[in-house]
């Protein structure tokens, strides 16, 4: 369910990103970081809370959270916003341009957009400039060129929190209610969000939809479709259908385009029609009332939402060899999770209790190796660590504490801590987490490196991409793949939503190669540990089953594959 602190934290990066760009102290800039980042990370709503309660939150940002919270917005915001033109800010969203840099283009060369920086780019505006050198061109070329592709897509993150927070605002006044489209498929990216409707009085819900606080344009008003745009700039359409006709509207409009025409000349030879009122047989209706009914009277099983491409789910659906994806409640346990002791927000004790809760088998605590420098890390200080959960494992028999840590794969492959210290932990993530513009030769060479470390178990977010902020990085997949399917290293699936790294395409390419999986969450706080939803949904697109993902697996296989070199089977 979407909470209140992910906006407020939102509003308060935003703030802290407009002080920095108007010159402000960098001092507060990263107090308001700082505050945005234990907000987000806070396990309580603190629509239901006092936000006074969050660690970092003192009274001048509790008192703009709480106007936030009652009116969607803060005074010092508002001037902020009105002082930085809305393509300043945007600008900032091009990956390597920073605050300063975009507002020293406003100021200085009256650059006010990405696309006038592009522009301006072309024109050579920026030849001679300090900071501003052909690389840096050309890579800002190449962010510019990312932004205008992604467009107005969000991230699966940001979607699914306007879709539950449509959903919740309205279930009083329907009968049922559900998201579909791309969503449902678990796209990492959605361009809009659809909402189908069971609902007595059609005209009131749609009165009560676009009066929601959420609601910052109407598109388009009617008693069965209302369309809107929320303040998070998503636009959302509302359908109300018919009860009787539940089933074919959530095929409807949950199937790719692809996979509906498919459906759909299926139904044509029959000499049926199908649409989102039903499967007919010119006035007698087949079926209508149910997903599984529509598939069942078409010849096969209910395909599930996320595989519903036209990737050969409906022929493999036919001759009933559609594979059983693995699901969330397969997974026995998380194997990449942060604490404060590094970069998280909870303590090992928080974290732990955690995962109890939600009835893992088996929970690993992966904080960052030392060659990250900015996280402090010592080995002192991960032996200390690694004797506390060897003293809290007594309190949870149920569940089994891995020790690991998450390695820096450096630019020549090389990580963190020698073989023999890395043979102590349970398990080892190892990520790239500099030098992204290394060339494609490089950057395979380096992941090749990795894998063939025998101490290194996983790479972790394996393309290091960040929607709408990085792309990944350029490598020979196919080559690492195969290198990792020989050493038995796992590629994970970070299932923090504006990474979701591996993407399924990767995945089901790796998959090929006889590569095997874990589905983590990279937690940097409680509520983090939720995001395995998301990375199960890839895996699902991938057509994983639990064979391939190691963290579905057992304890004691887990541990055996998880054995050193030759033992790893």
């Amino acid at each position: 369910m979407a909470r209140a602190n992910d906006d407020a934290a939102a509003a308060l990066e935003e703030y802290a990103d407009l002080f920095a760009m108007t010159g402000g102290d960098a001092f507060r800039v990263r107090s308001y970081q700082k505050a945005a980042k234990a907000i987000s990370g806070h396990p309580e709503d603190i629509a239901t809370g006092d936000v006074r309660k969050v660690p970092g939150v003192g009274e001048a940002i509790a008192k703009k959270v709480e106007e936030f919270l009652q009116r969607g917005s803060f005074r010092q915001l508002d001037d902020l916003r009105g002082r930085v033109p809305a393509g300043v800010r945007r600008m900032t969203r091009i990956p390597s341009l920073g605050p300063k840099k975009a507002i020293f283009l406003f100021t200085e060369l009256g650059i006010d957009s990405p696309e006038a920086l592009g522009e301006a780019i072309r024109a050579g505006r920026l030849t001679g400039i300090r900071g501003f050198g052909a690389k840096t061109e050309e890579n800002l070329l190449k962010g510019i060129d990312q932004l205008e592709q992604s467009g107005a897509r969000v991230h699966i993150g940001v979607a699914t929190d306007v879709a539950e927070k449509v959903i919740a605002s309205l279930s009083g006044a329907t009968e049922r209610i559900a998201y579909a489209g791309s969503l449902r498929r678990m796209k990492d990216t959605v361009g809009d969000v659809d909402v189908l409707a069971v609902a007595g009085d059609p005209p009131a819900l749609m009165e009560s939809f676009r009066a929601q606080p959420y609601v910052a344009e109407v598109i388009a008003a009617g008693d069965k479709k209302t369309s809107i745009r929320t303040t998070a700039g998503l636009q959302v359409d509302l359908r109300v259908v018919p009860a009787e006709s539940w089933g074919a509207a959530m095929q409807y409009f949950t199937g790719s385009k692809e996979h509906n025409v498919r459906i759909r000349e299926m139904a044509v030879k029959k000499g049926w029609k199908l649409s989102e009122y039903g499967l007919f047989d010119g006035d007698r209706v087949i079926a209508s009332r149910t997903e599984e009914e529509i598939y069942e009277a078409l010849g096969m099983p209910w395909i599930p939402p996320t595989m519903r491409e036209d990737g050969g789910e409906v022929a493999a659906a036919l001759k009933g060899e559609l594979p059983v994806p693995v699901t969330l409640e397969d997974l026995r346990g998380d194997l990449h999770t942060h604490t404060d002791l590094t970069d998280g927000i909870a303590s090992l004790e928080e974290m732990v209790a955690a995962a109890a809760a939600l009835g893992y088998s088996y929970y690993a605590i992966t904080d960052h190796a030392p060659d990250l420098v900015m996280q402090r890390m010592t080995l002192e200080k991960a032996l200390d660590q690694r004797e506390r959960i060897a003293r809290l494992q007594d309190r949870y028999p149920g569940m089994r504490l891995l020790h690991g840590t998450e390695l820096n794969i450096g630019p020549d492959g090389a990580v963190d801590w020698p073989e023999e210290v890395l043979a102590g932990f349970d398990v080892t993530v190892a990520s790239v987490h500099s030098h992204f513009t290394q060339s494609r030769a490089e950057m395979t060479a380096r992941f090749i490196a990795a894998c063939d470390n025998p101490q290194v178990h996983i790479i972790g977010h394996p393309t290091t991409r960040k929607i709408g902020k990085r792309p990944q990085v350029d490598a020979d997949w196919e080559a690492v793949f195969r290198r990792a399917a020989a050493t038995g290293t796992v590629m994970e699936i970070d299932s923090y939503p504006d990474r979701s790294d591996l993407p399924a395409d990767l995945v089901r390419l790796a998959r090929h190669l006889g590569v095997k999986f874990s589905i983590d969450s990279d937690s940097h706080a409680i509520p983090h540990l939720a995001n395995q939803r998301y990375g199960v949904g890839i895996a699902q697109r991938a057509w994983l089953t639990t064979d391939d993902v190691i963290n579905t697996w057992p304890l004691d296989r887990l541990l055996t594959y998880l054995g050193r070199g030759q033992d790893r089977v």
